[in-house]
This record gives C-alpha cells, sequence and structure tokens, in this order.
C-alpha cells in the first residue's frame, strides 16, 4: 500500500515554491520604485508661483515668459541708479528729459547667463594671443553698459505683471526679453546696435508714429565689445564689434555687435514724453 504525501516530508520542495514567488515579484517591485524615482528627479517647481513641470526645458520656458521682469521699488538701489544714468545720458539740449514710467529688472534664466558667460570667455581667448593689443578683452572681455531703444506694443510689467506679451515678436521688447537680440539686414546690417548714451538710443529708435502709443523701451545692456574695430572699413573678420557714427560725448557713441550671445539685457526703463 502506497505511502500517503505529507508535505512535511519535503521541505525542500516547499521552500523552492516560496523562492519561485520572490523571483516573480521581486523584478516588477524593483521597476516600480525605478519608475517612482525617475518621475522625481524630473518633476521640477517653479520658485515663483508653485506650478509644476515634468521637464526642466518646460519649466525654463514658464520662467522666461511668465517671470521675465519685475518692477523696481522706490526704495530699490539699482532703480535709483537706473534712473540717473538714463537721465544723465540723455543729452538732448533741443529736448527735455522724458518722462520715466517705471523701470524693470530683467529675470535672465540661467541658460542665457551661461551663453553670455561662454560668450566672454571666447573672447577672452582669442585675446591671450595678442594680450598687449587687447588688454581689456584679456580682463573682462572689453565689458561695457550700453543702450538700446526698442519699440513696446503692451503694459510690459504694469501694475506688477511679471509675464511677456502674447504679441512676440511684433512686441520687440519681448521678442527681445524671450528670444535675445538678432542680426537683422537694412538699418543694422552691420550688426546689432548699442549705443554709449540714451539720448543716440532714443534718435535710434525709428518706428511709426502709430506703432509706439507715446511709450518706448529702453534696455540698459551688459555688451561685451570684445576686439573693436574703430571704423567699418576693410575687413571685420578680426574684430567682434565695429564703431559706428562718433560722437559729441562719446568716440563709441554707436557700437554695432556682430554676436547676439555679446548682448545681456538687465533692465528695461518704459518712458514717455518726447
Amino acid at each position: 500500500m502506497a505511502k500517503s504525501r505529507n508535505p512535511k516530508n519535503h521541505p525542500k520542495e516547499k521552500k523552492q515554491h516560496h523562492h519561485s514567488q520572490k523571483q516573480d515579484t521581486k523584478p516588477h517591485s524593483w521597476a516600480a520604485v525605478r519608475s517612482l524615482l525617475t518621475c522625481k528627479a524630473s518633476i521640477c517647481s517653479c520658485p515663483e508661483c508653485g506650478e509644476i513641470f515634468m521637464k526642466a526645458e518646460n519649466l525654463e520656458l514658464h520662467q522666461a515668459v511668465r517671470h521675465a521682469v519685475s518692477e523696481l521699488g522706490p526704495d530699490d538701489t539699482s532703480k535709483n541708479i537706473v534712473e540717473i544714468i538714463f537721465q544723465s545720458s540723455w543729452l538732448k539740449k533741443q529736448a527735455p528729459v522724458c518722462k520715466i514710467d517705471r523701470i524693470l529688472k530683467v529675470q535672465n534664466t540661467p541658460k542665457t547667463i551661461s551663453k553670455f558667460e561662454e560668450y566672454r570667455d571666447a573672447i577672452k581667448a582669442k585675446a591671450t594671443k595678442l594680450p598687449k593689443k587687447h588688454p581689456r578683452c584679456l580682463a573682462d572681455g572689453n565689458e561695457l553698459l550700453r543702450f538700446h531703444c526698442t519699440t513696446l506694443m503692451c503694459s510690459l510689467g504694469l501694475n506688477g505683471s511679471s509675464n511677456l506679451c502674447n504679441s512676440v515678436p511684433s512686441c520687440a521688447v519681448c521678442s527681445v526679453i524671450k528670444s535675445g537680440f538678432k542680426v537683422t539686414s537694412g538699418v543694422s546690417s552691420k550688426g546689432i546696435l548699442t549705443t554709449a548714451t540714451s539720448g543716440k538710443a532714443h534718435d535710434s529708435c525709428r518706428v511709426a508714429v502709430d506703432d509706439d502709443h507715446g511709450k518706448r523701451a529702453m534696455l540698459v545692456c551688459r555688451v561685451i565689445a570684445g576686439r573693436v574695430k574703430k571704423n567699418p572699413e576693410g575687413n571685420l573678420e578680426d574684430y567682434d564689434s565695429v564703431a559706428g557714427a562718433v560722437g559729441v560725448y562719446s568716440n563709441l557713441d554707436e557700437l554695432y555687435v556682430f554676436n547676439p550671445k555679446a548682448i545681456l539685457p538687465c533692465f528695461v526703463v518704459i518712458y514717455g514724453g518726447f
């Protein structure tokens, strides 16, 4: 007579069965954990408004458009300095200094600042070949504070608003803040025009009477001038910018910059009454 099979007499078989179950569940558990960790690592939240984004590039675009500028208050030191620079360099005897409506700080993204600094490093590297000829380039890329005046089609920064408008590229100032400067054909085919004075920048801004709504935007920018050619004649390959017309108050009243990465807009002066 056959003996009945007792599970206790077969511990090894039971252990193998238990081991088989663990093998089935372990891979699924680790896959779930890895998926969760990957998801959390890619989630980014906006430090300004708390909105959640699944990709870092989406957050950067959000910040560049929704938190592009911030208005400087009356007690802000930067506002007083920008106001003094703007008014003292107006230098238009035939016209009084126009009325400043508001001054905004441009909240440049880390990516934009990184491109600016990388361009500076490239200029400094070129200057090492002729250090005595370009000492300023070797020091800081020949950085200057310059003005660039452009059109305004919206109420940028009004009543504490920080976002850009939806009229890009028609609204030139919002277009510059979002995507940077562009080298275009025509008047500025030599490069991007920057000026030493706010008055000269104002005069250089060519806009239709119906398009500026009585307001203009003056960008106060950091500019890596690099190797400057004093006149536009001849070969420009060995230079990074070229001087335009010589002004009464500065021998670099006009400076055309070849590379858009060389210009970092820092402040926007919204003004009228001209």
